[in-house]
């Protein structure tokens, strides 16, 4: 998802605007980081190389040949390096596993939806915090999250909107938002994003007398 200045420049605009009918701020944040999940890897590669050696045997296969001299070794020798054969295919077979998932999309696509939803949820209220959004004056913060990589954009508020706003008048504007990147106008669904939440916090939370802008209106990317 790539915005050119001009895009920028009409994103900034329209939480400006948003942000004059209502004591709501409004932070737009899109994330294109890519995600691992090594937890995915690990377990996967672990299960390969648990049941994959061991199917193996049971088909014929004799872990001991990779070792040399095995005809001419006796029983106990036999026995030792048939083990030892069969440690290290699953540890090859482990280590490859692994890294093939963690270097691919592999583990993304093993790795169930609620899970990575789960995630970007996370990465989406840690960037709530450390962008400040819950520190106005009114508590009145609103984050329109957008992860690229994952599909998901979610709308998170403050305590001040929150108490005002029930989570279900967001819908909206996801809706726009999502229509908007699929489409291909990834700049007009966020304008369209905005536009719908301004009119949700300008109903709720109207502007006070004084109503300072706290918190960045340009577009955040990361």
């Amino acid at each position: 998802m790539l915005f050119d200045a001009q895009d920028r420049a009409r994103i900034a605009a329209a939480i400006h605007a948003a942000e004059a009918q209502t004591s709501g701020e409004i932070v737009v944040i899109v994330s294109t980081r890519v995600r691992r999940y090594p937890a995915t890897a690990l377990t996967v590669a672990a299960l390969a190389a648990f049941t994959l050696p061991l199917a193996a045997v049971l088909m014929g296969w004799q872990p001991g040949v990779l070792l040399a001299d095995w005809g001419e070794q006796d029983v106990t020798s036999r026995i030792d390096h048939a083990v030892e054969g069969f440690v290290l295919v699953q540890l090859l077979l482990f280590l490859a596993v692994a890294a093939l998932l963690h270097f691919t999309a592999l583990a993304r696509m093993l790795t169930p939806a609620g899970q990575r939803r789960d995630r970007v949820h996370a990465d989406a209220t840690a960037q709530f915090r450390a962008r400040s959004l819950d520190a106005t004056a009114g508590r009145t913060g609103i984050l329109l999250y957008v992860d690229e990589p994952e599909h998901v954009a979610e709308v998170i508020t403050d305590a001040g909107v929150f108490e005002k706003v029930a989570p279900e008048a967001w819908a909206e504007t996801v809706t726009v938002l999502v229509d908007g990147i699929r489409a291909g106008r990834a700049a007009d669904g966020l304008i369209a994003a905005i536009e719908r939440a301004g009119a949700v916090l300008a109903h709720h939370l109207p502007p006070a007398a004084d109503n300072p802008n706290e918190l960045p209106d340009h577009l955040i990317e990361i």
